[in-house]
């Protein structure tokens, strides 16, 4: 087991994964910028560096800097947590060069998935049902016209290095593809460093379903369950749940079994998911796989009883996976809402600002995630995110009861939070019932989805 680990993050996910150290009883280095100094993982870490000149918006993207702190504070592995330099094969390769163990999986396996052009490939040859569209990136706007018109309008138009929703457009006509092909290719260059941009049939009303893995070095992969992530606003995730109210047990089993085949086509080891999109069928189509931990990874750790981020730990230190398929039991119910410091009634605007007062949810079946504290400061150079309120119960109505008492009783003082929006959602019909897909804002709020 390794003696020192390196968390290359900030935020709630910093703090996620040193407390999963802590348990493992491994010593945490922390880093940070000049706008993270009072940050609680800083404050928590065995020790604690800061990147350089500490410039915000830069700093967590510095390769060099990140591997020469490891080096120099002897941390035999890192963790690169989720967004920043989670997918980026160059710094998996460069700790790889450097002797550093990166918990995740091989810079190999994050090309090869992270591209979402070789991923839809590698699906094909694995027999896993893919949505319809282009196999290789878009070069002109008549390679456009030809496939758009093969699929059929709405397409949408997708970063091929791209993830978390950034650089797509959805079109419904050939002008308006034709409109967006160079400002897709842009937003890919300006957020991914590659301009490739490939299309894919649209479901207007799916449901985001994602199974989340777990595989070792040895060939073993499980699933820990799927969830359902339709609750999205610009293609961000808002709300999570598991089980999803939209799968029936056939389909649930089918799915699971389609992300474990996946994984082991590739040869993948270590947490990931592979995302589907569910159409108005019930079919299901491969979109795409995050070769990382995501920030749902909590509905599926209560349903399942795995934590995943020791398991992630664990697997980077060459243990095998101690259970198989059959060994784990999923039990009842869990939601997730993210909290976000931005106002939705005013489109969801970022509130940056000092945390005056702070009282968190608490109680049998609530768990909250979070950095925050009075005193906070809350940067505007970051992700909004602010907290994640967690609620299991034995069933779903008991999981959303829990969740609008916990968000009633999660009071903030000193900046906005996307709490309200919550609670209009979670009683309102179409939640309810379970009916909803990816459409649910722009249908049912559009004045919040501009």
């Amino acid at each position: 087991m390794f003696k020192k680990l390196l968390i290359a993050n900030r935020g709630e996910i910093a703090m996620r994964i040193l407390r999963a150290c802590k348990d493992l009883e491994i010593e945490t280095v922390a880093i940070y910028t000049n706008a993270d100094e009072r940050s609680m993982h800083v404050m928590f870490a065995d020790e604690a560096h800061r990147l350089g000149d500490g410039t915000v918006t830069t700093a967590y993207l510095d390769i060099d800097e990140i591997v020469r702190i490891c080096k120099e504070t002897g941390a035999e592995a890192l963790h690169p947590g989720y967004g920043f330099l989670a997918e980026n094969e160059d710094f998996a390769r460069r700790c790889e060069a450097e002797g550093i163990e990166f918990v995740g999986p091989s810079a190999d396996l994050i090309l090869k998935m992270g591209h979402k052009t070789e991923a839809r490939d590698a699906m094909i040859d694995a027999g896993v049902p893919i949505i319809p569209g282009s196999t290789k990136g878009i070069e002109t706007d008549e390679e456009a016209i030809s496939m758009a018109s093969e699929i059929g309008f709405p397409i949408i138009l997708k970063a091929a290095a791209g993830g978390g929703g950034k650089g797509m457009r959805v079109c419904h006509s050939e002008s308006e593809m034709i409109e967006y092909l160079p400002l897709t290719r842009q937003q890919a260059k300006n957020f991914f460093g590659n301009d490739l941009v490939y299309m894919e049939k649209y479901i207007e009303r799916g449901r985001h379903i994602e199974v989340q893995i777990l595989g070792d070095k040895h060939g073993n992969v499980i699933h820990a369950g799927e969830r359902d992530c339709s609750i999205q606003r610009k293609h961000q995730k808002l709300i999570e749940e598991t089980p999803s109210p939209g799968l029936s047990e056939e389909q649930r089993v089918a799915i699971g079994a389609a992300a474990v085949k996946a994984a082991e086509f590739v040869g993948y080891y270590s947490a990931g998911t592979v995302e589907f999109l569910l159409d108005e069928k019930s079919d299901f189509y491969f979109m795409e796989m995050n070769t990382r931990i995501q920030v749902e990874h909590t509905v599926s750790e209560l349903l399942s009883g795995i934590d995943l981020i020791k398991a992630q730990i664990l697997i980077a230190a060459g243990a095998r996976l101690s259970y198989g398929q059959s060994d784990i039991q999923f039990r009842g119910h869990a939601i997730e809402c993210r909290v976000n410091a931005e106002d939705a009634s005013q489109g969801f605007m970022p509130s940056p600002g000092v945390i005056d007062h702070l009282h968190l949810p608490a109680g049998p079946g609530v768990r909250v995630d979070t950095h925050i504290y009075p005193g906070y400061e809350v940067s505007p150079y970051y992700d909004s995110m602010i907290a994640k309120v967690i609620t299991w119960g034995e069933d779903r109505p008991a999981a959303l009861s829990k969740m609008k008492r916990a968000l009633r009783e999660f009071r903030i003082s000193g900046i906005e939070t996307n709490i309200p929006f919550h609670l209009t959602v979670l009683e309102h019909g179409v939640f309810l019932d379970g009916t909803y897909s990816t459409r649910y804002l722009p249908e049912f709020f559009p004045a919040l989805d501009g």
